[in-house]
């Protein structure tokens, strides 16, 4: 039975770990480095890494402090942020990533990811989708959150997949810092309409949060937290020991 993944995400801005509420008022955390450090000692499945700014601010991705980051990473490492070419894939490959997540870079040119796929597989591509509803419809935003695309969500991402992204981390704008939970209806909305493994971010606050993820919705394959996890609310080794008594399948640390 594969095992569900536990992702700690770095949200990174000037170089510094941030975290905010339905991404704003961002407050500084630490540093990537040694976060990074700790997740891959401390049990972590995998490791997500974003300049969180870097397409707002109309830039590439800064390596430099990736390269060091990725450096204390022994698990799989996805890196996003500022991806708008084949180039910017190239170069946060080359970095240290194992994965590269786009969202913006992809809604100004959707052939993007099918350029990526085909050069570097599809298990390298991993679209990030920003959503919120809007009226009562999920939408699509880009640049951190800021700009409302317009573009219906679930359609979009079924598109992405179509042309080859081979994740879909899904970020609930409406949960992102809450700690109520995680956006179960949205979540279910989407793996149903994808046949490739999909993860949760946006909204844990507790253990139960991610043994309610698991238990309600089978198909989705990871959950991504931040907070939780930088200010020690929820330990990874904790977190694992509940949903393996809960007969999730998971990792063991």
């Amino acid at each position: 039975m594969i095992t569900k993944r536990i992702i700690p995400c770095l949200d990174v801005r000037d170089g510094r770990v941030v975290k905010g509420t339905n991404f704003s008022g961002l407050k500084d955390v630490s540093s990537p480095v040694l976060l990074a450090d700790y997740y891959s000692r401390s049990g972590a499945d995998e490791l997500v890494f974003y300049d969180i700014t870097a397409s707002s601010d109309g830039r590439k991705l800064f390596t430099d402090i990736l390269m060091e980051t990725a450096s204390k990473v022994f698990i799989p490492l996805t890196v996003g942020g500022g991806i708008n070419t084949i180039d910017d894939f190239d170069r946060v490959l080359k970095c240290g990533a194992d994965k590269v997540s786009v969202n913006s870079g992809a809604i100004k040119n959707p052939e993007l990811i099918n350029e990526a796929a085909l050069k570097y597989g599809s298990q390298c591509v991993v679209i990030s989708a920003d959503v919120k509803r809007v009226d009562g419809v999920y939408r699509v935003f880009a640049k951190g959150g800021r700009e409302n695309t317009g573009m219906e969500a679930i359609d979009w991402i079924v598109r992405c997949v179509k042309n080859g992204a081979g994740e879909v981390v899904l970020n609930s704008i409406d949960t992102d810092g809450v700690k109520k939970g995680f956006d179960i209806e949205m979540l279910k909305a989407v793996s149903e309409s994808v046949d490739v493994p999909v993860i949760a971010s946006g909204g844990a606050g507790c253990i139960h949060d991610f043994i309610t993820l698991f238990k309600t919705l089978p198909k989705v394959d990871a959950g991504l937290a931040a907070s939780i996890f930088h200010y020690g609310d929820v330990k990874i080794s904790d977190l694992k020991k509940e949903m393996k008594k809960n007969g999730i399948p998971v990792r063991e640390v």
